[in-house]
């Protein structure tokens, strides 16, 4: 919104930027006593604090963007584009606006700040006054909200070998948490504020996951953005955000998973309310799924590879729609976890029915998309089989493992440690296939909820070397690529949105598990 500049003299100077999760500070280079501190101690307050210099705003504005004094040392600045207005208060200093009428709007505007305290507070139609806490003490509060965070997300055994990243994480993700406004009725933790600025459908169930354990009720509100936006034909948007709901696809089904997850960590999702409540929106989902995703005698399938979550990946190359065995796995096994909680709310005929609906499935499943040489795809409305198999997306039965021959699931891990893993994780593309790709999303690279449901299976199953094994090198991961949305599997480079919370929520699991937290 501002062009920032440090003036003194009249003169614009060369300064330094020092950040921290609590406060930015901008000062002349060499003279640290020449500084600007920015503080946000609570929603919509931006606190400025300025000492023997001088800041010079200078906006971005539009064609209608205009600004205007309402009463001595206050401000008030309409930002068309992005619906907003700030009020700018001198809370003890020295103001002065510089911005000439020009018929629909200022010709520019020249802020300029010295020697004291000033807020920009932001709304969307009326300021309301107010008491603003002083410099001092807006810092020691926002100090106090960030550390008692870090602590919630830090493991308690945790040593400083992972510290980096812990801190990384942490932040990441306290800083993406936004209040409720516009169609977001509920707190929310969004994917990014960097690209991936919205709240995809599965991308916020690992974000509820790792929130589950010392903040439940944000955990579960994370769940409610979906139940409470869910289509009257059962299935969740694709994602949300403050403006928007788009439904053009349907992520995968793993509420159910996720839920049962979040009931071994806190006593909180037991509560039968709320296990009622998501036990009837996910029914809604499997019956999305019978309605409007399977063709008769047939699988459910994806139309685009966006509904899978795995975009771009090799599967999808020949056309749409696809019989997946991932899909077929997810809803196997939100059955089956539909049927144990159909057992708590005492609901006897309805497990009887989910148990019966996924062995249904189970079989087939092993029918359509199995074979000797391991799981497969069949694409179109004639379920043509799906020659190509070197995408990590069909390992994923191993979720199901527990319903595999013995046999089956060893051939499967096998697969996984022979043509899959690489010096940081589980590639998701065999880099050995024409298909593989550097950079190239889906077709290679490692993601952080991909390798969780691996590790999460292979634990649950008894494969527990490899998933230790998978875990620490994910944990390594992170010291090489960040939080980045994907990785590189052989220099660990963290590639497109450098800053994403379900990578950040995903090591956090991780690392709580590695330290026995969970």
């Amino acid at each position: 919104m501002f062009k920032i500049a440090l003036v003194e003299n009249g003169i614009e100077q060369d300064f330094e930027v020092h950040a921290s999760e609590v406060s930015v500070q901008f000062h002349i280079k060499g003279r640290s006593e020449a500084a600007v501190e920015m503080i946000i101690p609570k929603e919509n307050e931006l606190h400025i604090e300025v000492k023997n210099i001088e800041l010079k705003l200078t906006a971005d504005k539009g064609k209608y963007d205009s600004i205007m004094e309402l009463a001595r040392g206050m401000f008030e600045y309409h930002i068309y584009p992005k619906e907003l207005k700030l009020m700018l208060l001198n809370l003890g200093g020295t103001l002065n606006v510089q911005a000439p009428w020009n018929i629909i709007g200022n010709d520019y505007i020249d802020i300029c700040l010295s020697k004291g305290h000033f807020v920009f507070e932001s709304y969307q139609t009326v300021y309301k006054e107010k008491k603003y806490s002083s410099f001092h003490e807006g810092k020691d509060q926002v100090t106090r909200q960030y550390k008692a965070w870090f602590q919630s997300m830090k493991p308690l055994q945790a040593d400083d070998q992972y510290l980096s990243s812990i801190e990384r994480a942490a932040y990441i993700t306290w800083s993406s948490v936004v209040h409720p406004h516009g169609l977001l009725r509920e707190p929310a933790m969004y994917m990014s504020k960097l690209w991936m600025y919205n709240i995809w459908s599965w991308d916020n169930c690992f974000n509820a996951l790792n929130l589950g354990r010392e903040h439940p009720e944000l955990a579960y509100k994370q769940l409610k953005i979906f139940m409470d936006t869910q289509d009257e034909s059962g299935a969740y948007p694709d994602f949300v955000n403050d403006k928007f709901i788009s439904y053009n696809c349907t992520k995968p089904p793993i509420f159910a998973l996720v839920y049962d997850q979040l009931m071994q960590k806190n006593d909180y999702f037991k509560e039968t309310s709320r296990i009622r409540e998501v036990f009837e929106s996910t029914k809604k989902v499997m019956s999305y799924y019978d309605n409007y995703r399977t063709f008769k005698e047939r699988l459910p399938h994806y139309k685009h590879g966006n509904d899978s979550g795995w975009d771009n990946a090799s599967l999808f190359h020949e056309g749409m729609p696809v019989e997946a065995p991932d899909l077929a796995s997810f809803l196997i096994r939100s059955s089956d976890i539909l049927a144990s909680f159909a057992e708590i709310l005492g609901e006897k005929e309805e497990a009887v029915s989910f148990k019966e609906r996924a062995d249904s499935m189970f079989e087939l499943l092993m029918s359509r998309l199995y074979d000797a040489d391991g799981f497969y795809g069949r694409v179109g409305k004639e379920g043509k089989i799906i020659t190509n198999r070197s995408s990590l997306i069909l390992r994923l039965p191993l979720l199901i493992a527990y319903r595999l021959d013995k046999t089956i699931a060893e051939e499967l891990v096998n697969d996984l440690e022979q043509d899959f893993e690489t010096r940081f994780g589980l590639a998701t593309e065999n880099p050995s296939s024409p298909y593989y790709k550097e950079n190239g999303y889906w077709l290679g690279p490692i993601w952080a909820p991909v390798t969780y449901l691996f590790i999460h299976a292979l634990e649950a199953n008894g494969y527990t070397v490899a998933a230790d094994r998978l875990r620490k090198k994910f944990l390594d991961l992170t010291l090489e690529g960040g939080m980045a949305e994907n990785f590189d599997p052989f220099t660990g480079e963290g590639l497109v949105d450098t800053s994403f919370t379900w990578t950040s929520s995903v090591f956090l699991q991780l690392l709580h598990e590695h330290y026995g937290d969970d």
